[in-house]
């Protein structure tokens, strides 16, 4: 037995718990009370590992001693060790410390590696989970089969049932049925030896509820309600309930499904999914026959919250597309447009096409008038001052029976894109000179425009009749330009003419002809017509009206065109004359109708094959043409930098002008926009905010009111609501006819937003004397003009030391106590500086004033 150790120090007179330390045996626990009780315990030694790594004896613990002794030992280990390798002790715990390091990353890099074995395990696990799915949907589906078929028999096992209760009731209605002789109800056989009786009798009830409460007729009729749900049907056999219209519409679409292979039974196909640049996930998962869900659910299993109308782009796209084992082919936006123009002709269809001819030239040098010679019209008395100011198109026959396409240009600075595309259309340039004129600056640019299409040149000296005319200066000016002509030993051929009197036509016609000849010129009309959009505009009657030009092919009524960013089903075809046409073949000018806009002068437009295929074309490039625009806005912009370095700079903050610039046709709207950029500088710019074709509207007007900005309406009208909504709202509203006109209106108005130019002028110099502060007042400088004269008013410079100290204007001019206007050299006078007071003796003032002048645009 064990005794037991009382410490003392415990409170309260209870006494601790001790445990003797033999390795077995029993110890009596005291409690307190005096309470006491034997417990059989057994210690276990501790085995204690030392230092240097041999067990100890005992459970004691280790001294102070040993673990010095240890850490000696162990630092004797570590010398030795690095003395057997030759290096440093610190070299040796480094090398430890670079391989527990490198066990470090072992052990990172096996933990990664058992984390993709984690994730592969779990996606093996998901794929394990939807074929168990698959095969428990499959042995659902049997399972539902062999029901189905069961309850098919039940009721054709009901049905003969029923039939064999009807035959027995009938026969047993007509069983036997003999009167009682006795005066007694007559009693019927059941045809089992019983007798039933009627009027109510206990046996008849008994029988009649057994024999026919699985009828539920009633009275001999036990087939009409079966239909019908009751209680009893509710309680009784599953035969005997009959399937809900809702459960028979499940089975047969399951069935449907089962039998079309959709649903989750269908079988995997791979397809080639066609991925633009961008693509919402809807679009993508109709493109590889997937559901939505499973992809959304794939994307957020990856980590990203996406809806089904959300767009990602094509590498995201071609990895799901991957992940649901489909192949990719990646396309551009830009290839919508691939095979639009058609193929190549043969030059087995080719067949000769006239020549389109465009009359280029300086302004009022007859080109429009000559182009009337020639077609026996007159158009100049259309044209508004005499000029021409839309691109024409007109076919003249000649008396051979050829035609020739004539395209009339604008020759005012105004129009040079419209030269520009004259030239890029023809296959003949006829550069018209005044012989009284000569060479003009529009003469030039129609001869480089010719010469940047590579189209062959033909001169006419228009106005040869005239007494001042000197057509041998004209062909002289223009070896100056490069244009050899070949009196002179050069290829360009030149013919003098003159559209008042005729003469020179002929020959001009002869000159086509034979270049038309030389060129070669051919044409496959059995093909879908090509070509350009030479002019266009808002008809009030006819909507969007575009005049195109057929290159190739032959444009027929009916055709969906595509033109520029505008297309439609051409539903009429109208020639120069006004007359309806069925078709237009090559080299023939048209107007069309039917697109759903007017198109941007100098588009091309081709013949597409169906709707969507248009719709397809122009979205892209209306999402194309915004993307370009916003660019040009973005640059337009001033950046942060910029502004801060033009104020630092001291330049000033441009001026804009908004307008809003309305037109007949849209070459005249680009006409104008062109010639206000060109009016801009750096202080101030006109904007077109908007500029259209067609009348003045209320949304018109309504722009140009939020905007501050005026409207010029060239060859337009506002309608009587337009008028009225503009005189309320205070919106001006230029009507313009002369495109130069709506210029100079610009030019001026530009011109008067121009900051006057500060131009300085010296006055006189003083020198202060003494300096006198006075209430009310500050410091007042007693000062003798030593030079010129001091207003009051005018602007002064403080100079201390030569050195500019202050510049501000002059607020006391003082003669003895009056106030003057003006003090001349050699007189003393008081001057006091505005919102400034320190003035010194010996200071000196420099005055002067600032002069504004009224500033022009070149």
């Amino acid at each position: 037995m064990s005794d037991t150790k009382d410490t003392g120090g415990n409170t309260g007179g209870r006494k601790p718990l001790t445990v003797s330390r033999k390795t077995s045996g029993t110890v009596k626990q005291s409690f307190s009370h005096g309470r006491s009780k034997q417990v059989v315990v057994e210690t276990k030694k501790r085995r204690t590992v030392g230092p240097g790594g041999s067990e100890g004896s005992g459970s004691a613990p280790a001294s102070a001693g040993g673990k010095a002794k240890g850490e000696a030992t162990l630092e004797q280990k570590l010398k030795a060790i690095a003395a057997q390798r030759g290096i440093t002790v610190a070299e040796l715990i480094a090398q430890q410390k670079a391989l527990a390091e490198q066990k470090n990353k072992q052990n990172a890099r096996a933990k990664e590696i058992e984390k993709d074995k984690a994730a592969q395990e779990r996606l093996r696990s998901e794929q394990e989970r939807k074929l168990q799915e698959q095969k428990e949907r499959e042995e659902a589906e049997a399972r539902r089969k062999a029901e189905e078929e069961a309850r098919k028999a039940a009721e054709a096992a009901e049905k003969e049932r029923a039939e064999r209760a009807s035959k027995s009731s009938s026969s047993r209605a007509k069983a036997d049925f003999q009167p009682a002789s006795d005066g007694a109800p007559p009693v019927a056989d059941d045809g089992g030896g019983r007798s039933k009786r009627g009027k109510g009798g206990r046996d008849d009830r008994n029988d009649r509820s057994r024999n026919e409460a699985p009828s539920r007729g009633g009275r001999g009729g036990d087939s009409r309600r079966r239909g019908k749900l009751t209680i009893t049907s509710a309680l009784g056999d599953d035969a005997d309930r009959q399937r809900s219209l809702a459960s028979v519409r499940r089975a047969r679409e399951r069935e449907r499904e089962r039998r079309g292979g959709g649903g989750d039974q269908r079988e995997k196909v791979s397809v080639e999914v066609t991925l633009p640049e961008t693509i919402t996930l809807q679009d993508l998962a109709g493109r590889m026959n997937e559901r939505v869900a499973d992809v959304v659910k794939f994307m957020i299993q990856q980590g990203e919250m996406l809806r089904g109308n959300d767009i990602i782009d094509a590498d995201t796209a071609e990895l799901i597309a991957e992940e649901f084992g489909h192949t990719v082919k990646r396309v551009a936006e830009s290839d919508v447009e691939i095979g639009l123009e058609g193929a190549e002709d043969d030059p087995k269809d080719l067949e000769p096409r006239p020549p389109i001819v465009t009359i280029m030239g300086h302004v009022d040098h007859g080109k429009t008038s000559l182009l009337d010679a020639l077609r026996k019209t007159d158009v100049v008395s259309g044209e508004a001052g005499g000029i021409t100011q839309h691109i024409g198109a007109y076919q003249v026959k000649l008396k051979s029976g050829e035609r020739i396409t004539f395209l009339d240009t604008p020759g005012h600075a105004a129009f040079t894109a419209m030269r520009a595309r004259g030239a890029t259309a023809t296959d003949i340039a006829i550069i018209v000179v005044a012989a009284d004129d000569s060479v003009m600056p529009q003469t030039i640019e129609s001869i480089n425009h010719a010469k940047a299409a590579g189209v062959p040149i033909i001169i006419a000296v228009n106005k040869s009749d005239l007494e001042t005319a000197n057509p041998d200066k004209v062909l002289t000016d223009l070896l100056q330009h490069d244009v050899q002509v070949e009196s002179m030993g050069g290829e360009t051929q030149a013919v003098a003419v003159s559209a008042k009197t005729g003469m020179g036509l002929d020959e001009l016609t002869d000159a086509i002809s034979l270049q038309a000849e030389l060129l070669e010129l051919k044409a496959n009309p059995k093909r879908d017509a090509d070509g350009i959009v030479v002019e266009s505009q808002l008809d009030k009657g006819r909507g969007p009206v575009a005049t195109v030009l057929v290159k190739r092919g032959t444009l027929k009524r009916g055709d969906i065109v595509v033109a520029g960013t505008q297309w439609g089903k051409v539903r009429a075809l109208v020639d120069e004359r006004g007359q309806q046409l069925k078709d237009a073949g090559p080299s023939q000018p048209v107007e069309v109708l039917g697109l759903d806009g007017a198109p941007d002068p100098g588009e091309a437009f081709v013949v597409v094959d169906t709707e969507a295929r248009a719709r397809e074309i122009t979205d892209y490039r209306v999402r194309t043409k915004r993307q370009v625009a916003g660019k040009a806005g973005a640059a337009a912009r001033a950046s942060l930098d910029q502004l801060m370095t033009r104020l630092k700079e001291g330049a000033v903050e441009t001026s804009e002008l908004p307008v809003v610039v309305k037109g007949d046709v849209q070459g005249s709207v680009e006409a104008i926009s062109q010639s206000l950029d060109k009016l801009s500088t750096e202080e101030v710019r006109a904007r077109v905010i908007h500029g259209a074709v067609g009348g003045i509207s209320e949304s018109d007007v309504l722009l140009a009111k939020s905007s501050e900005a005026p409207i010029f309406a060239f060859n337009v009208r506002a309608n009587k609501q337009a008028r009225d909504l503009a005189e309320k709202e205070g919106v001006e509203i230029r009507y313009y006819s002369v495109i130069y006109d709506l210029i100079d209106d610009v030019k001026a108005t530009l011109s008067g937003m121009l900051a006057p130019e500060k131009r300085e002028t010296f006055i006189g110099y003083a020198e202060i004397l003494e300096v006198f502060n006075i209430t009310k007042v500050g410091k007042v400088a007693g000062c003798k003009i030593s030079e010129g004269k001091v207003l009051r008013g005018c602007g002064v410079r403080l100079l201390r030391d030569d050195v500019v100290i202050h510049e501000g204007k002059l607020k006391t001019l003082k003669r003895f106590k009056d106030e003057v206007n003006e003090v001349t050299a050699g007189m003393e006078c008081g001057m006091a500086f505005e919102r400034y007071d320190d003035i010194r003796v010996g200071d000196k003032i420099e005055c002067f004033q600032v002069e504004e002048i009224a500033r022009t645009l070149d």
